[in-house]
């Protein structure tokens, strides 16, 4: 099975607004779905499979990919999946999510 790519330019406007508007929420998803150790995250990547982090734990980096609930093909989707992410990270942490 192929997984979507998306534009260039749309890849690049996701990871803007989720490193300059949503990086607490990138910290929040890497801690629930790659190591509850995370120190810090940034989101480096995305297709329709998932999106992928740069981690940091103990001082050292690594990527991580963290599969969408459901495959996404439009640009509307991905924002759908990473709030998707986001709730399922808190519910798995035990932290209130906020409104969107």
């Amino acid at each position: 099975m192929t997984v979507h790519t998306f534009d260039d330019t749309i890849v690049a406007a996701v990871l803007r607004h989720m490193n300059t508007d949503h990086s607490d929420d990138n910290l929040l998803i890497a801690k629930a779905f790659v190591d509850r150790d995370a120190e810090a995250a940034t989101m480096i990547g995305l297709d329709g499979g998932g999106g992928t982090w740069r981690v940091t734990v103990d001082g050292d980096e690594r990527d991580a990919v963290v599969p969408w609930k459901t495959t996404v093909t439009e640009r509307a989707e991905i924002r759908r999946e990473v709030v998707v992410l986001y709730e399922a990270a808190c519910d798995r942490l035990g932290v209130p999510a906020r409104g969107h």
